[in-house]
């Protein structure tokens, strides 16, 4: 797998190695769960950020609630899985 260097202040580097140490990981490993922790952390905040954006406009956010009945309509639609 390639590999970039990065540079991460002394304070982080403590900590990583700390995580890495008590779970008994590589420093790669915890950095990578980590980033892709923070990753999933954004996706919902922005994810939040536009429902608020849309709730915010009423024409629209109605909109959105018809289109939610009509899928959860389908549920009970009696065919199965």
């Amino acid at each position: 797998m390639p590999s970039s260097t990065i540079r991460i202040s002394k304070e982080s580097g403590n900590i990583l190695r700390e995580i890495a140490a008590r779970e008994r990981k590589s420093l790669q490993a915890v950095l990578d769960e980590a980033i892709e922790e923070y990753r999933r952390r954004r996706f919902l905040q922005e994810a939040n950020k536009a429902y608020l954006m849309l709730k915010e406009n009423s024409q629209n956010w109605k909109k959105e609630q018809e289109e939610r009945k009509k899928w959860g309509d389908t549920l009970s639609d009696g065919e199965r899985d």
